[in-house]
């Protein structure tokens, strides 16, 4: 079962980006493809357009320039103080991580601001810990406590104009921090403000760019195209990477593959599991029967989850099914298995880490998923095709995320050793551009770097 890579309904987008001449030749929408790549965004005909470019040029500059500085031969700096704000619980791993990288270079400066506990076990008495309060989810339940945020908004902007920090550190949490930031910027211009995680307003909100870059002086990206698109809006940018690439690859196993082995991730929400995991029980049904040596397993990410699994599989499943479900070791199956099915989210970009060839799968509610495409103005769903710039994972979305669709998918990587190779090599590409593992020691770096300028006289 050759299938070429031009044609036929599991092909590959040419190696280039979209709307380029498969020859390799510049295309309407980028440039012709490098060996070895990065990408870089640009903002065009008012939507976000992604091209390649060499992987010396860029990725392995920026994560070379920033992390790499020999700093024990810079003179000696003024102890500074930065004041932190994250206001989830994610953030406080992420800001955990900056301030412990910062202290092992810089053990005199001081932190203050608001985060979670792991941030407060490292800053000290100066760190307030509000993330239960200030991690609510929702539009409604944000308005339904807007004069406690109205409160805490003022009192944080007031507290940041009597400490006068070095620089302000914003954790993600844009809804909260971007406004702060736009206070600071007109109220305590001196403040160097910097924003360490990008928000994805590529994606939902690509004029916000701009605004950005009038009251930031700093933007501290986990993917090069959005370093690409904030430094075009002029806005001082670095790419460090993704932080969980460190996580990834202590997770990471020197078993084969095994050639019969399918994975099934349906997420980590009884939500998610409630919609996907149905699908891919009947998925199970069909294949099974048709080619009997093949083996399905699918990793829950807790107990509860487990029995939500085992409880669907016994109101689907017709006839015994030769699904193994275990609970956890969802990175090990990624890298054991020879091809999977994925729900969007955290877990394609897992996969794609690992080399899995998969196919995404996207169900919500229809009002969601309209509401959605509304708002969000991007060619893919799932990262590892924003970040190729072209279709390497096949995403089924909505109606398309059906049995007959899944089936043909998983049977033509399956038996077909060409494309299986394909999808492996351009996924592989992709993770090289997720970083080296040192995405808070390539932060730490840029803010030393932003600061010492000023000590320098910048």
């Amino acid at each position: 079962m050759n299938r070429s890579t031009a044609e036929g309904p599991w092909s590959i987008s040419p190696r280039g980006v979209a709307g380029s001449d498969p020859s390799g030749s510049p295309g309407a929408d980028g440039d012709p493809v490098s060996s070895g790549f990065c990408v870089a965004a640009m903002v065009q005909r008012s939507r976000v357009t992604i091209a390649r470019a060499p992987l010396n040029q860029a990725i392995v500059a920026d994560f070379r320039v920033v992390g790499g500085i020999d700093r024990v031969s810079l003179k000696p700096q003024m102890a500074q103080m930065l004041y932190f704000v994250a206001g989830e619980h994610s953030g406080d791993i992420r800001g955990a991580e900056l301030i412990k990288a910062l202290k092992r270079e810089r053990p005199d400066w001081r932190f203050r601001g608001l985060g979670g506990p792991r941030m407060k076990d490292l800053a000290g008495s100066g760190m307030t810990d509000w993330v239960e309060d200030a991690a609510v989810l929702g539009l409604w339940e944000v308005l339904k406590r807007y004069g406690w945020f109205k409160k805490r908004f003022e009192d944080t902007k007031r507290e940041i104009e009597e400490l006068k920090p070095d620089a302000v550190v914003f954790v993600d949490y844009p809804g909260f921090n971007m406004r702060l930031a736009k206070a600071l910027a007109e109220e305590a211009p001196l403040v160097r403000r910097i924003y360490y995680i990008s928000p994805q307003v590529w994606a939902w909100n690509k004029g916000r760019i701009r605004d950005m870059a009038t009251c930031l002086d700093l933007m501290l990206c986990l993917f090069p195209f959005e370093a690409e698109l904030f430094q075009r809006a002029g806005l001082p940018a670095v790419c460090m990477g993704h932080p969980m690439v460190e996580q990834l690859e202590e997770h990471r196993i020197s078993k084969p593959r095994e050639e019969n082995l399918v994975a099934l991730l349906p997420g980590s929400r009884a939500n998610e599991i409630s919609r996907i995991f149905p699908l891919m029980v009947k998925v199970v049904a069909q294949l099974q029967e048709r080619f009997p040596d093949w083996k399905f397993e699918t990793a829950a990410a807790s107990v509860l989850l487990e029995n939500q699994m085992r409880e669907i599989v016994d109101t689907h499943a017709q006839k015994p099914l030769r699904l193994v479900i275990r609970q956890g070791g969802s990175h090990e199956l990624m890298q054991r298995a020879w091809c999977g099915v994925v729900t969007s989210g955290t877990a394609t970009l897992e996969a794609s880490y690992y080399g899995l060839p998969y196919c995404l799968v996207y169900k919500v509610a229809w009002p969601t998923y309209l509401l959605g495409r509304a708002l969000i103005d991007i060619d893919f769903l799932g990262l590892a095709n924003i970040l190729a710039g072209r279709k390497i994972v096949h995403e089924f979305i909505q109606h398309e995320a059906n049995v007959g669709n899944i089936s043909s998918f998983l049977e033509a990587v399956m038996t077909d050793s060409y494309l299986w190779k394909e999808i492996e090599g351009d996924l592989h590409e992709v993770s090289a551009g997720l970083g080296n593992g040192k995405a808070a020691e390539i932060a730490a770096g840029a803010v030393m770097d932003l600061l010492e300028q000023r000590d320098d006289g910048d």
